[in-house]
């Protein structure tokens, strides 16, 4: 037989615009996504850490950028992105010790997804709320 023969007559490989989107695809690539921005969002907390020590000019010049309008929005997506993977975090020790493999999967991906974005909302209010109470 013809190699060339041989291999039109295996199947493809399916492409990904055959898959239908589910749950479980979409978590594990915001699991991922929300490790890398943590690994760039860490440099934040080192610079901002940096500026204290270097003294009050670097650190006001620090403060000035993270408490702009984008500086907030980049520091509420580093917190969501901390909140969930740490939430992803504790799914993944669930089935670890093999449990959260029935039909509960799916209410462990909405609760992590729906959790880390109500404790999130929570940790920023409670923030400005002590923030406000302290000034």
């Amino acid at each position: 037989m013809d190699s060339g023969k041989a291999a039109a007559n295996r199947p493809l490989s399916p492409h990904l615009q055959i898959y239908r989107p589910m749950l479980s695809m979409i978590m594990s690539i915001v699991h991922r996504i929300t490790g890398a921005a943590l690994y760039f969002g860490t440099a934040l907390i080192v610079i901002w850490l940096v500026s204290a020590a270097a003294g009050p000019s670097a650190f006001a010049a620090v403060q000035s950028i993270y408490g702009s309008f984008l500086g907030q929005l980049v520091l509420f997506g580093y917190t969501w992105a901390l909140v969930h993977h740490a939430i992803g975090g504790i799914r993944h020790l669930i089935w670890d010790v093999g449990r959260g493999f029935g039909p509960e999967r799916e209410l462990l991906y909405r609760l992590s997804l729906g959790g880390s974005i109500v404790l999130t909302i929570v940790i920023w209010i409670v923030g400005y709320a002590l923030k406000g109470a302290a000034g």
